[in-house]
């Protein structure tokens, strides 16, 4: 087994998303990966003790050893809740008048 990784590093916006690739010494945490990667400085929004991040789409905490070509991902918060969105548009669905009209 290489005593290197090579990860990436990714955080988004809405119309910029920065990747970042980076070899590092195997055993390195979520948290070291973000931290070496440079996006901290990019992108000085990011605050680690308030985004999520994780690994391939799936929640991790910082401290998580990295594995060989995983992908670190940070997370903005939520603009709108998901599920007050949907109940806002059943709402509206109640008071719109339903059908396809005149075709």
């Amino acid at each position: 087994m290489s005593d290197r990784i090579t990860i990436e590093v990714v955080y988004a916006l809405a119309h910029e998303q920065t990747l970042l690739k980076q070899t590092l010494p195997a055993g390195v945490t979520v948290a070291e990966a973000i931290q070496t990667s440079g996006v901290l400085e990019k992108h000085p929004e990011i605050d680690l003790a308030k985004n999520k991040m994780g690994i391939f789409g799936k929640l991790t905490k910082p401290d998580a050893v990295l594995r060989d070509k995983d992908r670190v991902e940070i997370y903005r918060p939520l603009i709108a809740d998901p599920k007050e969105v949907r109940r806002q548009r059943a709402e509206e669905g109640k008071v719109m008048k339903k059908g396809g009209g005149d075709l």
